[in-house]
């Protein structure tokens, strides 16, 4: 079994290669945002940095922190950035359920992370807590139906005689909730003005080589982490593929975002 420090770290430079979907949809996330210049803001589960670089142009005056649990995300984070930005922009490995801040932040920018942590009511009060009072959250991560049709799949081919004991015990790694479980979340943590709302988001790769490196490498890393023979993790994600080959379109990934926004009074 891979230990929990092999579980958090990812393919950073694959990731920020592949990562085109996600910083789209963060561009539009970012594009609601309305901000002054001078503000400090925390980019929850900032990756490798793509849309950390957006929020710092739009701050000329301000600073930002981007927190995830992956060194490998912050390692190339810093590389791309600090040059450019020098002291106006700092990285922090943490829990995001555990931030080590209280207080700090006038809003919190969020894209393409939460689903990733395993206990939202506790992610929720850890945002809460690091945001001055008139602060907010914007986020997205994904919800409801998210890769649905993907994820049966995969749960079939875990099931099947070549892999089912690698998988003995497995529980999903993300949380997927609708727009009603989410609010309700956000409102017990202490947040006020709550909008949430889930939206498809099709994305089409463009070819077998594609779908393959991106599956692997942003969606099912912690599922091919448990297959120890790097031939079959070849065969499984080639299994999902050739099934991929058949939809309309062709290695299409059924996308739902979940929209998050509060504030602090």
């Amino acid at each position: 079994m891979p230990n929990p420090s092999q579980i958090r770290e990812w393919n950073a430079t694959a990731y920020h290669r592949l990562s085109g979907p996600q910083v789209s949809w963060g561009k539009k996330v970012l594009a609601r945002v309305q901000l002054r210049g001078n503000e400090t803001l925390l980019d929850a589960g900032c990756g490798t940095g793509r849309l950390t670089a957006d929020l710092l142009e739009a701050l000329p005056y301000g600073k930002v922190i981007g927190v995830d649990l992956s060194q490998n995300m912050l390692r190339t984070a810093s590389e791309h950035l600090s040059g450019q930005f020098g002291t106006r922009v700092q990285f922090v490995a943490a829990d995001l359920q555990y931030l080590p801040f209280q207080q700090i932040f006038d809003g919190i920018f969020s894209t393409a992370a939460f689903h990733w942590v395993p206990d939202h009511e506790r992610l929720f009060r850890s945002l809460h807590r690091s945001l001055r009072p008139g602060g907010w959250l914007q986020a997205q991560c994904g919800g409801g139906p998210n890769l649905e049709r993907l994820r049966k799949r995969t749960d079939r081919l875990m099931a099947g005689p070549k892999y089912a004991g690698f998988f003995a015990g497995f529980h999903e790694p993300w949380v997927y909730n609708d727009a009603a479980t989410a609010a309700d979340l956000l409102r017990k943590a202490g947040f006020a003005k709550v909008e949430t709302s889930l939206e498809p988001a099709l994305t089409v790769l463009e070819d077998r080589a594609k779908y393959c490196e991106f599956v692997r490498t942003v969606i099912l890393r912690h599922h091919l982490e448990l297959i120890p023979d790097a031939g079959l993790q070849q065969e499984f994600v080639a299994a999902l593929a050739e099934q991929a080959a058949d939809d309309d379109p062709p290695y299409s990934l059924d996308y739902w975002r979940l929209n998050l926004s509060g504030a602090v009074q």
